[in-house]
């Protein structure tokens, strides 16, 4: 049986992002502080490919199932920060076409051995990830434990729709929403 990424998340608030600093940097491991940028060359109903990079090293990621699905298979290669821009190219050689660029600051905690992501993403929002790797048979056990934890904390899921149509409004309009704030 294979392993399977299980997330909830949520849209939250400035200041519900710095009440949940405050808790994770107490009652949480802190793991790393990183800042992130991600391509999505491919988007359809089954797949998605991303090239991301941070300031140590890059990936090159696969999930399969649709994007905000909480339970995927992911498929991901490690490489160095420095080739980054050459698979970009790469990739774009070979006929991909970047579909989404999005820069973020991610704070990870472990938290009850879930790992926890604290994103404020440019002109995206701040938002909540919680997330376990597992096997494909307990993914919905794994989900509702995950349910409950971000309940815990206060914080209601955000409805898959409001993170398709927030996602389908930044895919349509990044580039121009990125050329204003630069």
């Amino acid at each position: 049986m294979k392993n399977v990424e299980i997330e909830v998340r949520s849209f939250i608030t400035k200041e519900e992002y710095k009440r949940l600093l405050k808790k994770f940097n107490k009652k949480a491991k802190f793991v790393n502080s990183i800042k992130e940028e991600t391509v999505y060359f491919s988007l359809n109903d089954k797949k998605d490919l991303r090239l991301r990079c941070n300031e140590k090293e890059a990936f090159l990621i696969l999930k399969k199932g649709k994007i905000h699905d909480n339970i995927r298979q992911e498929l991901k290669i490690r490489f160095a920060r420095e080739d980054f821009a050459k698979l970009e190219e790469l990739l774009k050689a070979i006929g991909f076409r970047a579909r989404v660029k999005w820069f973020r600051k991610r704070r990870v905690y472990l938290w009850d051995k879930i790992k926890v992501f604290l994103d404020d993403t440019k002109s995206y929002g701040f938002i909540i990830e919680l997330e376990k790797i597992g096997r494909a048979g307990e993914a919905k056990k794994i989900y509702k434990n995950l349910k409950n934890k971000l309940k815990s904390l206060g914080i209601k899921i955000t409805p898959k729709k409001v993170f398709d149509e927030k996602f389908k409004y930044y895919k349509d309009n990044w580039e121009k929403i990125l050329n204003y704030i630069k």
